[in-house]
């Protein structure tokens, strides 16, 4: 019977949990040294990739008729469908060019994205270790097969359904799958059949993460076949609506209303007025198509997907395109220290005896600690590894015996050797020094013992802080031998003998102030929040310019309501000695202020912070659980990784809303003017197909808007979607564009006595012409001349200009298009009248943005404080 075969038929008939370890190895023709390569490669072949398709992938078929899903596409199909049931060939033919070069460019671009970002995600892909040949390796969790073994340690994610086989005070969120908010322990057992998930205790699911401790697991389900895979489809339903996907929403609402506001006035009026019904029919669909920027998706997908490019090449790896927006909007960034304002590269200055005298015994016993532990990868232990090897230290000759994993309420970490020369076990612990002198009764002095009284207490708190107040960081170390017993738990780490200090170094960055300062020009706050000690976080704070003084510490916060915590929250700088709740709470205070927050961080405690941030930051040195939460992964920890990524999502929104506001304030202008005019005109102001003509050519340079160039000030400022601002941007500028063209009209009608083909060719050149003019003008609050666009969207703009005043003069496809040559005199007329356009935009733009900026933060705060 074939392997998959098997899995299918174990599955089928008994549930995993329910079944003897040794006959769901054997269903799964499987050991506890694992597969084979080959055969796992094999399996891997018949049941497809471990991954589930939550965001089905942009495959090139799906991506075309995506662009014809769009409503605007719709209308235009339709029109192309009404012209040539009435036998209008040449019309249907040109609105149906348009369609396509529309859907065409929005297919290109959008492809082009899908694939960027497809990549960016490839480069975060989820590793484990994994049993193949008798070996452990690391490989892709989308590798993993039924029957492969995989080993699990705190921080990890589960990466597919399966049985434990060993474990070690092995707990497990289960939250994403069952609700429950606390970790559930996880053991080797047997359980009835019928036991309901949040009870299948030897069981861990896809979706989960390991909170602490270490397991070995037999993968049973992957991909779709997993619990989570069967939720995937409602999941997908429920996922939280971000505010820039808000903001699109509300956007395109707003233009909808008044899209039908105007289509029916206008329909009903030409009706009325006896005109063709057709023709006024196409103009109507004409002007709801022309109000629309049809090539938004494309360009946004262009924008956002050309920033994550730009980001990944410093450093800094989008993981949710739509996380850009918030990033930008970040004005304030809560983070650890270590790594971000230090230098990230622990050191073990000393091993050192209570009294403070360097100790090879005490650092022995921290290296056996080290050496030994399975559970986080983490700096302090390799330091302290690295310190042992170059001390000639190794374990041979010793056996470990158990281990009582790292957690965060303990604060520390317990390993059982077994000596050869002794029949007693030796337990060494490690960890936050209150948390080690907690559990100890003595203390060691002179290579002996002493009662740890108060006096000794109080020696040691004080030396601690002395170290502390120097910016040294030290964990305590605690030993004790008992007569070997059957297994360890927590209740063994009592009545220990305090060994000694373990001293830590981890400078502050050079260069760290620097970055600090070009934060808080760019309109960002620094917010440490650690679980070190104070002094530790005090010295540091103070070395790299911040106010060390506005601390408030995991005790204080425990004891404050909600209320008294938003109040405190903004005005302090250290946050201290704080649990991963505590955490959570900051962020949420600090939003409840009206801020954006950022948070930094790459550990199981941060992970809760990280979901509840604006934007969670995380490192692609971070633990599963963290870079999972996170928006946005930084390949080197480093704030001025961040600030450049800060920077460039500031930059990529910009030049999106750039777009939206530059073209739906013109689209706006010129279709409220034609509005107005079509009652009053003996004909259209212009045919359909030159009003579809136009739209399409107006937004060919905005394709290029990605590269353009930001101004400083935009960039100093965080930057949020506001649909109010942008409706009054539409209605302030689209006017501003009305005014300029109903005097095109009266210039036309009362001085040229323009007929029909002349009216339409000398307004559609003009109507052109200020459209694209505008985006040179509004692409920048200052003065244009004093802000130089970006080159590929520039000479777009001046390209697209030109084949504007040419179109006229070619003459096969003028006449398709229904325009004749104008008169030299008119040319002169339209240059006059593009040129006041331009310094009646100069003069508005300036008044607009000289309303006090106060008034639209105070509207961005009171919908945060809603928001909170």
């Amino acid at each position: 019977m074939a392997a998959d075969e098997t899995t299918v038929r174990v599955e089928a008939d008994t549930p995993f949990w329910s079944l003897e370890p040794e006959a769901l190895l054997s269903g799964l023709r499987s050991n506890a040294q694992g597969l084979s390569a080959v055969e796992a490669q094999r399996r891997w072949r018949v049941l497809g990739p471990n991954a589930i398709d939550e965001e089905r992938g942009a495959g090139v078929a799906r991506l075309a008729l995506r662009q014809f899903k769009s409503p605007l596409v719709l209308i235009l199909v339709f029109g192309c469908a009404v012209s040539a049931s009435l036998r209008q060939w040449l019309d249907a033919a040109i609105i149906l060019a348009i369609v396509l070069g529309s859907c065409g460019l929005g297919f290109a671009q959008e492809y082009r994205a899908s694939t960027a970002v497809a990549q960016l995600r490839r480069r975060l892909a989820l590793t484990v270790k994994v049993w193949r040949d008798g070996t452990l390796c690391t490989r892709e969790a989308s590798q993993l097969v039924p029957g492969d073994v995989v080993q699990l340690s705190a921080g990890n994610l589960i990466p597919a359904d399966g049985r434990v086989l060993q474990a070690c005070d092995f707990l497990v969120s289960e939250a994403s799958l069952t609700g429950e908010s606390y970790p559930v322990e996880k053991q080797p057992a047997v359980l009835d059949a019928e036991a309901p998930m949040a009870h299948r205790s030897n069981a861990v699911f896809l979706g989960t993460s390991v909170r602490s401790g270490t397991a070995t697991m037999l993968v049973v389900h992957t991909g779709e076949r997993t619990a989570y895979g069967s939720l995937a489809a409602s999941l997908r339903t429920v996922a939280p609506e971000t505010e820039f996907e808000r903001g699109v929403q509300q956007f395109g609402t707003l233009l909808v209303r008044v899209m039908v506001v105007m289509v029916l006035f206008v329909l009903i009026v030409n009706l009325g007025l006896g005109r063709p019904w057709i023709d006024s029919l196409l103009f109507a669909v004409a002007l709801a198509v022309g109000l629309s920027p049809e090539l938004l998706p494309a360009i946004m997908s262009v924008t956002l997907s050309s920033g994550a490019r730009k980001m990944a090449q410093r450093g800094v790896i989008v993981r949710r395109l739509e996380a850009i927006e918030n990033l930008g909007g970040m004005d304030l960034l809560c983070t650890d220290k270590t790594g971000t304002l230090t230098e990230g590269l622990m050191t073990l200055d000393a091993a050192v005896t209570p009294q403070g005298l360097a100790s090879p015994e005490v650092l022995r016993l921290a290296y056996l600690n080290a050496a030994m532990e399975t559970g986080i990868d983490n700096p302090l232990d390799a330091a302290l590894v690295a310190a042992g090897e170059r001390a000639g230290l190794d374990t041979q000759g010793l056996r470990k015996v158990d281990e009582i994993p790292y957690d965060f309420l303990r604060k520390r970490l317990t390993i059982v050797v077994a000596q050869p020369s002794a029949e007693q076990h030796l337990i060494i612990t490690k960890g936050a020094f209150d948390k080690v002198l907690s559990v100890c009764t003595q203390v060691a002095h002179a290579g002996g013992a002493l009662a740890l009284d108060e006096a000794q207490r109080a020696g040691l708190q004080a030396w601690f802080q002395e170290q502390g107040m120097r910016g040294l960081r030290l964990l305590g170390l605690a030993t004790r031998t008992v007569a070997p017993q059957g297994g360890y738990g927590h209740a063994d780490e009592a009545g220990m003998c305090f060994a000694g200090f373990l001293v830590f170094a981890d400078p502050p960055k050079a260069d760290v102030k620097d970055t600090l300062r070009l934060l808080a020009s760019r309109g960002i706050g620094i917010k440490i929040i650690t679980g070190d000690n104070r002094h530790v976080a005090a010295h540091v704070a103070a070395s790299v310019g911040l106010d060390a003084r506005a601390m408030l510490t995991g005790e204080q916060i425990n004891a404050m309501k909600d209320e008294a915590l938003w109040h405190r929250a903004e005005k302090t700088t250290l946050f201290v000695e704080v649990d991963p709740q505590q955490k959570e709470r900051i962020v949420r205070a600090l939003q409840h202020a009206g801020h954006t927050v950022g948070y930094l961080g790459d550990g199981i405690n941060d992970a809760p912070a990280l979901h509840a941030a604006d934007v969670g930051i995380s490192v692609d040195q971070a633990v599963d659980v963290a870079r999972e939460s996170a928006d946005v992964v930084l390949l080197r920890r480093d704030l001025d990784v961040l600030c450049q990524g800060v920077e460039d999502g500031r930059r990529t929104f910009a030049n999106t809303l750039k777009y939206i506001g530059i073209t739906t304030s013109a689209n706006f202008g010129n279709m409220v003017s034609m509005a107005l005019a079509a009652p009053l005109l003996p004909f259209l102001p212009l045919a359909a197909k030159q009003i579809l003509l136009n739209n399409f050519l107006s937004d060919l340079p905005s394709l290029t808007i990605a590269t353009d160039r930001v101004d400083e000030e935009t960039l100093n400022t965080a930057q949020r979607w506001d649909v109010h601002d942008l409706r009054r941007y539409m209605i302030v500028f689209g006017l501003t564009s009305t005014v300029f063209d109903l005097l095109s009209f009266g210039l036309l009608l009362k001085v040229f006595d323009a007929h029909e083909a002349l009216f339409q060719t000398a307004w559609f050149v003009v109507s052109l012409l200020t459209e694209l003019v505008v985006v040179l003008l509004l692409r920048t609050h200052r003065p244009a001349w004093r802000s130089r666009p970006g080159t590929l969207l520039w000479v777009s703009t001046v390209a697209v200009a030109g084949l504007a005043v040419a179109l006229p003069f070619a003459t096969p496809l003028a006449g398709l298009f229904g325009m004749v040559v104008p008169p030299g005199p008119l040319w002169l007329s339209m240059g006059a009248i593009v040129l006041g356009y331009v310094l009646a935009t100069e003069a508005v733009k300036w008044r607009f943005y000289a309303v006090p900026a106060r008034r639209r933060r105070g509207r961005v705060q009171a919908r945060r404080r809603r928001r909170s």
